[in-house]
């Protein structure tokens, strides 16, 4: 454990330097017998009670959460009237590969609202999913939004400004209710009122966080899922943990972790971004400096083993080989953790 631990204070506290500031190494790469390459970044692992049981590097870097910032957002959407639940919201807090069932749910969605996919303004793109990819090619269609795996969100995002009486056409504008109100709500959850805003690749506002803050939120809404209330933080951590395939898809990490974890709320990020929250309130969140997804897997479940859970239950999401003509010649480890 780094010095940094030592400031597990009040939720004002925030890191001043850049991602790259305090970073120390996560993650080894082994080829063969020598260290080939080797990530830097930061991890905090809160206890239950919001201690923190680990810290390396800045646990208090301020970062862009990128598509973790999801299911606060949805939580957001929840609290201004949007009415889904299950494999809807699910997917509202994804980032779906578009395979077939993901884009169901997202036309779904449009529908119940009276909308369609011509209403959807995040950015065009292919479907994240190389099969899916394939297909949706071969069927003749180019890059839409509803492949773009950020379009469950934005589809739940225009869902919730017909349900509040909201304009949809400015829905992105940081000065829209529905942004002001994802504001409010990461606010609340993260303990830290956003210092930074910006535009995220689906063109939607992306509002910065302290890493120590995003696991606070991601353990707020693990802990409210886990227990008896009905209220957006509950609903949202059930509907990702009964739903992990709609929050990712076939072959992806953050859909395998939640299926090996019981009750186990994640959500990766672009540039090395991961968070999870688990049922009895703790939480991990990490950024990889260098923004780099290879080493996201082995470090979470790394930092997952340092909050409790059962190394056995995470030895397929760590494993991430490093391949010779096709074959394994060395891994991917965490510098820190359980089986390293």
């Amino acid at each position: 454990m780094t010095g940094t631990a030592a400031r597990a204070g009040g939720a004002s506290d925030a890191g001043t330097g850049h991602v790259g500031t305090a970073a120390v190494p996560l993650a080894l790469v082994r080829r063969g017998d020598l260290v080939e390459s080797v990530h830097a970044g930061h991890v905090v692992v809160l206890a239950p009670d919001g201690s923190v049981r680990l810290a390396l590097g800045d646990p208090d870097v301020v970062v862009w959460p990128r598509s973790s910032l999801k299911p606060l957002q949805a939580v957001a959407m929840l609290r201004s009237g949007l009415d889904v639940d299950g494999e809807r919201l699910a997917l509202a807090c994804a980032s779906h590969n578009a395979e077939d069932g993901h884009l169901d749910v997202v036309r779904g969605v449009l529908a119940a609202a009276g909308l369609t996919e011509d209403d959807l303004q995040n950015t065009p793109d292919w479907p994240l999913h190389a099969e899916a990819a394939f297909a949706w090619r071969t069927a003749g269609h180019g890059a839409a939004p509803v492949t773009q795996n950020c379009s469950g969100k934005h589809a739940a995002m225009l869902a919730t400004c017909r349900a509040a009486g909201w304009d949809t056409a400015t829905y992105r504008d940081p000065a829209h209710p529905l942004q002001r109100a994802v504001v409010q709500a990461v606010t609340d959850l993260t303990g830290d009122a956003p210092a930074h805003t910006t535009v995220d690749g689906c063109g939607a506002p992306l509002l910065s966080t302290t890493l120590r803050g995003l696991a606070r939120a991601f353990g707020r809404v693990a802990a409210a899922a886990a227990g008896p209330g009905t209220g957006p933080e509950a609903r949202v951590g059930r509907a990702m943990a009964a739903h992990p395939w709609h929050v990712g898809g076939t072959g992806r990490d953050v859909t395998a972790v939640m299926q090996a974890v019981p009750g186990l709320v994640a959500k990766d990020g672009a540039d090395g971004v991961y968070a999870a929250g688990l049922p009895d309130g703790g939480a991990v969140a990490l950024k990889v400096a260098d923004g780099a997804g290879r080493p996201r897997a082995a470090v979470l479940a790394a930092a997952l083993t340092v909050a409790g859970v059962d190394p056995a239950l995470l030895r397929d999401v760590a494993a991430t080989p490093v391949l010779g003509h096709g074959q394994p010649v060395g891994a991917v480890k965490a510098t820190f953790g359980t089986g390293r």
